[in-house]
């Protein structure tokens, strides 16, 4: 008996199907989703719904595992990937082969043929804090185009927004002055993932990433230091720790050195005797191991006009703890626990169809219907609360700030792509007008999100009809 792969049909698709690399190019986007999208589709097509305009929000029902507020990022991927919305005669062919569409109507193949997003999009920008159950993003299209679309913006945003939240608070931790640097790609959920990861922590305001790909991509210099294995192995070698600095810096002279594989007090006076004799510069000295508060301490007696960096599974948490212990740490390599972690709980749901609003009434998963704004309430540079209203309503009590900018137009971008530094100081100065029960590391308190006279008669309206 054949397999399912044997069974297909090679024909100019052979490519698709006897790729067993897995790995996945901008080109590759439009069959990245689930299979329901498209059968979706396909029966909106059926139907004669495909055409009918639909709104759909994407929000967060709840924010990531002890964070008061989340920093939205992932729109500029959305908007590329929304730019590019293709399906090429080869991925149509192989989605027929499977035999799970045998009976789609064939305008469902005309329409994957000539598809184009052709519809609207409202986004809060990239660096703004929001909060759970407001919408970081709306798309107003064709039912068939906006149902599509999902899966992509749900993995581009929900992702990004986990990194920049994180990142962000690391800053606000770490403080201005400090150096925080992206080392998480070895950890980050696929090679996809860490470049990602590595942008939102650079847009968050993070000064550097060590991943190659990322930075050279992002317009950035690339940083880092040197592995332990270097030192044994050229120790090992060539007879001692020195020699493996002194070999490093003939190649790179002046790098950071990692100085805790053997003796770290040891190595930083070995160091030491050759800056002050000007036998060598030192721009830093990295550790990642032991008690590093201590030995920051040591270090920075030793070393005083030297940066000192530390690494190894850092958060918010032990920098805080650091800090608090009186270490003597310049900047901080951060990586599994920034890229990995708790979710953002992002989800994409309609809210309304054909002018018609609509909501989910599941327990614990309730919605609210039509197309929504966030007005943001700011007083002396601090965020009172937000207002989630109807757009377009007129609100009375809350300041007129709305968040939620329009970024695509019938398909066609209105607004330039934004610098990382832009979006940083966003980040920055979004942490800044936050208060500070809602920027706290244990048990932070999110400002309250009222929610409009319109939009409540709405949802009681709307119940009802149900």
């Amino acid at each position: 008996m054949k397999t399912t792969t044997e069974s297909l049909q090679l024909t100019g698709f052979e490519e698709i199907l006897e790729d067993r690399e897995l790995t996945v190019s901008s080109a590759d986007y439009s069959l990245l989703t689930d299979l329901y999208q498209l059968t979706m589709a396909a029966c909106y097509v059926g139907e004669g719904l495909d055409g009918r305009v639909a709104s759909f929000e994407l929000f967060a029902r709840r924010l990531p595992e002890g964070f008061g507020y989340a920093i939205a990022m992932g729109l500029a991927q959305v908007l590329d990937y929304l730019e590019k919305f293709r399906f090429s005669p080869a991925q149509i062919q192989a989605l027929q082969s499977t035999g799970i569409f045998a009976g789609a109507p064939e305008r469902f193949w005309t329409l994957l043929a000539t598809a184009r997003f052709t519809g609207d999009v409202w986004a809060v920008p990239e660096g703004t804090a929001v909060f759970a159950n407001e919408p970081l993003l709306r798309i107003e299209a064709p039912l068939w185009q906006a149902q599509l679309v999902e899966t992509y913006l749900l993995n581009a945003i929900n992702y990004q927004t986990l990194i920049a939240t994180r990142a962000a608070r690391l800053r606000d931790v770490a403080g201005p002055e400090a150096k925080l640097l992206e080392f998480g790609t070895r950890r980050a959920f696929g090679p996809q993932a860490a470049v990602w990861a590595a942008r939102a922590a650079l847009a968050a305001g993070f000064d550097g990433t060590s991943n190659v790909l990322a930075a050279l991509k992002l317009g950035r210099k690339p940083v880092g230091t040197i592995a332990h294995a270097l030192v044994m192995a050229v120790a090992a070698l060539e007879g001692s720790e020195n020699q493996a600095f002194a070999a490093f810096h003939r190649y790179f002279p002046g790098a950071p050195l990692l100085i805790d594989t053997y003796d770290t007090v040891a190595a930083a006076r070995m160091l030491a005797d050759r800056v002050n004799s000007g036998e060598m510069q030192l721009e830093g000295v990295r550790l990642d191991s032991g008690d590093l508060a201590v030995l920051s301490r040591e270090v920075r007696s030793i070393l005083p006009g030297v940066p000192i960096f530390a690494s190894g599974d850092l958060d918010d948490r032990e920098i805080a703890k650091l800090k608090s212990s009186g270490a003597c740490i310049d900047g901080y390599g951060l990586g599994t626990k920034l890229v990995s972690g708790s979710p953002v709980n992002g989800v994409y749901k309609l809210v309304e169809i054909d002018g018609i609003p609509v909501m989910k009434e599941a327990s614990g998963k309730v919605t609210y219907p039509g197309r929504k704004q966030i007005f943001r309430h700011i007083e002396n540079g601090q965020i009172l609360g937000d207002c989630l209203a109807l757009s377009g309503e007129n609100i009375k009590n809350c300041d007129s700030i709305p968040l939620m900018k329009l970024v695509v137009k019938d398909g066609k971008r209105v607004q330039n792509e934004e610098s990382l530094d832009d979006i940083a100081k966003r980040t920055a100065a979004s942490v800044a007008s936050l208060r500070p029960e809602t920027r706290q590391l244990d048990n932070p308190i999110s400002p309250q999100v009222e929610i409009s006279p319109d939009l409540q008669s709405l949802t009681q309206k709307t119940q009802k009809s149900h």
